[in-house]
């Protein structure tokens, strides 16, 4: 018996009625991921990602009406598993190491998806539209990070706390495409050193750790 399959509202591309073509759907997105690490965007074909995928190019059209809107399909996969990276997170770190936690993780992910991450910057500029669901998924990070601190510290933060916090996540996340785009040195993202500068950096911006001072002195 044919299973039939909800496809979520978010997701562009052609209507998936079948639990059978979301899962070329999800094979062609993930595959291209992987072919991203060693090549950009631009220079992969429809035709080498579905060879690449195990399918025929019609599949590919199948599901997908061009390239373009393939890659905001690309999107869409890119903040659904970023939100359960998050929220694996939250679940696993609190206090002091949640940061150290969220900061290395957030460097590795972009580390490892330079090419895919290139192409999406460049797809900012080109319709200043399509970044509107990344630049919210960006403030859904800050405002979870604002709340959990709210928490432990057993009251609400600050204007100024508030602001510190969020402009340390603009600084980190600035960083991150600045290295993407131009690699202007002398740090690097594939080394440890970045997570460690990046990391104080943000600590010093934002001032994370005085607040929890004050949760102490509270105590």
């Amino acid at each position: 018996m044919k299973q039939t399959y909800k496809q979520p509202p978010d997701f562009p591309g052609l209507k998936i009625k079948q639990d059978r073509g979301k899962k070329t759907y999800d094979t062609l997105i993930e595959t291209c991921f992987r072919l991203l690490k060693k090549q950009d965007f631009d220079s992969i074909t429809v035709a080498e990602l579905a060879k690449s995928a195990g399918y025929s190019v019609g599949a590919f059209y199948a599901r997908f009406r061009s390239k373009d809107e393939f890659f905001n399909a690309m999107v869409a996969y890119h903040l659904k598993t970023s939100k359960e990276a998050l929220d694996r997170l939250f679940s696993t770190f609190h206090n002091n190491e949640l940061i150290d936690a969220l900061i290395k993780d957030i460097v590795h992910y972009f580390s490892v998806n330079q090419n895919f991450w290139r192409a999406a910057l460049v797809g900012s500029m080109r319709d200043p539209d399509f970044w509107t669901p990344i630049r919210k998924s960006g403030h859904d990070v800050a405002r979870r990070v604002i709340e959990r601190l709210s928490e432990e510290a057993g009251r609400s933060l600050t204007e100024t706390e508030d602001t510190n916090l969020r402009f340390a996540f603009q600084i980190t996340f600035g960083t991150i495409n600045n290295s993407v785009i131009n690699q202007p040195g002398p740090i690097f993202m594939n080394q440890e050193l970045f997570v460690e500068k990046l990391t104080r950096a943000f600590r010093l911006v934002s001032g994370v750790d005085n607040i929890k001072n004050k949760k102490q002195i509270k105590k």
